[in-house]
């Protein structure tokens, strides 16, 4: 029944109106990308700097100190990181646009020669190779985009960097303070609240691998079980770590 459901759904979704509707319309990135990177980083790094601070014998409200003081840098860190190769990454299409502008102005033919071959490594030849050369270059700008991701292999379409950047820092933020949470809980033991943070971060771990295996169109459950081991090894040997120099240096 589910095959064939899916069966179904995908004769209608290559309808060749289906296919026209869907063709014309215009490319939106997705930026679910830059939140899932956000949100795994926030939430790794926060607990790996909660748990070093419970494994070194500090109180909870240093631990809330520094994981505070870790996710808002950090955060706004890894978000301007994400600006700058998101814009980098435009920048550079940019600049390819401008060259392959100048050179059809500067030597039509030789572009031609490029679309030609380009299109001749592809199985195409003789009239159907010509007719496709003279349609793309009667356009010019269906010939430079052809030229940025045939010649060049660019993505044309990228992402808005400030809003890339957005995405990432209020993942970060958003997951990255939830290990916190138990912490701002006055009347539990600094045991049962690194418990409960590690519970509640177990989950969120998990549940951002999911997210990553949807994005990614991977299996959801093993994404989300490599992004918990993953997340929860970085946690074990921050604490590992603390606890070790703790016990050599001791707490000043």
């Amino acid at each position: 029944m589910l095959m064939s459901a899916r069966a179904d759904r995908l004769q209608a979704d290559h309808h060749p109106e289906a296919i026209r509707s869907r063709l014309g319309e215009d490319y939106v990135h997705s930026y679910l990308g830059d939140a899932v990177l956000g949100a795994m980083d926030g939430c790794v790094t926060t607990f790996a700097v909660v748990a070093g601070a419970v494994g070194a014998g500090f109180p909870k409200f240093v631990a809330i100190i520094m994981g505070m003081a870790n996710l808002v840098a950090d955060g706004f860190s890894m978000a301007v990181g994400n600006y700058q190769g998101t814009k980098s990454q435009r920048e550079l299409v940019d600049k390819a646009r401008a060259m392959e502008e100048r050179h059809i102005d500067e030597i039509p033919d030789g572009e031609r020669e490029e679309i030609r071959q380009i299109f001749g490594l592809k199985g195409f030849k003789g009239e159907v190779l010509e007719q496709i050369v003279d349609v793309i270059t009667s356009d010019r700008s269906l010939w430079v985009e052809t030229m940025l991701r045939e010649e060049l292999g660019l993505q044309v379409e990228g992402a808005r960097p400030l809003t890339a950047a957005v995405s990432t820092f209020v993942a970060f933020l958003a997951v990255g303070f939830l290990p916190l949470v138990p912490f701002l809980i006055r009347p539990l033991t600094l045991q049962v609240t690194f418990a409960v943070s590690s519970v509640i971060t177990a989950i969120a771990f998990f549940g951002v691998g999911v997210l990553k295996g949807r994005e990614t169109e991977r299996p959801q459950f093993k994404s989300g079980m490599e992004t918990l081991l993953t997340g929860g090894a970085a946690a074990i040997l921050s604490y590992a770590i603390a606890f070790l120099l703790q016990n050599v240096f001791g707490t000043y």
